[in-house]
């Protein structure tokens, strides 16, 4: 079939975890999909993510504490956190709003909404899981949140009752528990939480491509190219592809991640997104040092065991789509992995990917302001396969006119107007 003369229900520009988690649930819901990508299916922040199912993970990054923490994250040597500073110029008013949603009022709102959305989570993720046979690759054996001194665990406070209060599950456990979980750490625990109902997927880019093969299986249509841009009429959206004929669709979702502000027309240019720049580096033969994520709260980074090895996961970067991988990024993950577990040797791989970002914190699922026609699925930030399965349910409910009674009025694109 040529997709470019086709007509289709939906088109989906974005072949990550959200968008093909749209498109499976928008066949579910027996709409003709095409799906556009100009790279491979699930091989951005999809692939080289921590793997965690974080269904806890509804504190932002957002938190009164920035306005003290700040000075300390940017200058200290061994910080998580690295802004560019010319980059921080030019992107001033994303940051500004970033710190006006830092206050006391704005986080408890932030970490409500994200909390809605992750109580959903499973229902969204599940039956996706189930088509494609993920037992070898789901690993339900909790996950660990270490916090290495007694400043640290009550730095944490704040965050660890706002857990608690929106309904996540965990046990705080002490130093002796935690190395009984996981022999193999040889840091100081001061306290720990342990999210005994966690789980985590042991090859996110297995996963992707089981879910993208299952997509073609069931009649989905597939063209890797680049969008440009859309248009939408009263009739529909025309999709300009480069150097290809245009698609016709009866409705856009635009879910590119971090690169969804390209699609010019659609509307996402008009608001402010950015990326988080995340790293990770693969021990190959240490993935049997652990047997859930292990995440260090002050760090800023996960260790998890993966089919391919150990993966070693995290950091934030604010330099924008184009800087090149900053080799002080992965200087600063093994110098901590090796304060965790102790020597690993020379990684075998390395990565930098590109998570999307909004000042909120808060991803933007629904209609575009510019058309009804044209939807938004991006901004997930640090949990976008989380949230992956459930992004993609109300998308998919939205183009196929299903009437739903759930509260999307915070995730609007309306909210930056």
């Amino acid at each position: 079939m040529d997709v470019t003369n086709s007509r289709f229900d939906l088109a989906i520009v974005g072949a990550g975890a959200v968008g093909l988690a749209t498109a499976l649930w928008a066949q579910e819901a027996d709409l003709s999909v095409a799906l556009i990508d100009k790279g491979e299916p699930g091989a951005g922040a999809s692939f080289g993510n921590a793997g965690t199912i974080a269904t806890y993970a509804c504190t932002p990054v957002n938190s009164p504490s920035v306005f003290t923490n700040l000075p300390s994250l940017l200058f200290r040597k061994d910080s998580p956190l690295r802004i560019d500073p010319l980059y921080a110029v030019r992107q001033l008013p994303w940051l500004l709003s970033f710190l006006r949603n830092c206050t006391p009022s704005r986080v408890e709102a932030i970490t409500s909404k994200l909390a809605y959305l992750l109580a959903e989570a499973d229902t969204g993720l599940d039956p996706l899981l189930a088509q494609v046979e993920t037992d070898d690759l789901t690993v339900s054996n909790g996950c660990l949140y270490l916090y290495s001194t007694a400043q640290e665990f009550e730095a944490a406070t704040d965050d660890i009752a706002a857990r608690k209060a929106n309904g996540v599950a965990f046990d705080i456990i002490d130093e002796k528990t935690t190395k009984t979980l996981e022999p193999a750490i040889q840091m100081p625990v001061h306290r720990a939480l342990y999210f005994t109902g966690a789980r985590h997927i042991a090859d996110p880019g297995e996963l992707m491509r089981r879910l993208h093969k299952h997509f073609l299986e069931r009649g989905g249509h597939w063209l890797e190219a680049e969008v440009l841009s859309c248009q939408a009429t009263k009739d529909g959206v025309t999709v300009s592809i480069l150097n290809q004929d245009n698609i016709r669709c009866d409705r856009f979702v635009v879910a590119a991640g971090a690169f969804s502000r390209a699609i010019e027309g659609s509307g996402a240019e008009k608001l402010p997104l950015d990326t988080e720049r995340g790293y990770h580096l693969m021990f190959r033969d240490f993935a049997d040092k652990l047997s859930r994520p292990v995440g260090w709260a002050k760090a800023g980074f996960y260790a998890t065991p993966m089919t391919q090895g150990l993966r070693i996961a995290g950091t934030v970067e604010l330099a924008g789509l184009k800087a090149a991988a900053r080799q002080g990024q992965f200087d600063y993950l093994r110098r901590m992995s090796e304060h965790m577990f102790g020597p690993l040797g020379t990684p075998t791989s390395n990565w930098l990917g590109f998570r999307p970002t909004m000042p909120d914190a808060l991803p933007v699922i629904g209609p575009s302001a510019e058309s009804e026609r044209v939807l938004f699925a991006f901004g997930h930030q640090h949990v976008g396969l989380t949230l992956s399965g459930i992004t993609g349910k109300i998308i998919a409910d939205i183009a196929s006119g299903k009437i739903t009674n759930r509260d999307l009025s915070a995730y609007s694109a309306k909210r930056f107007s």
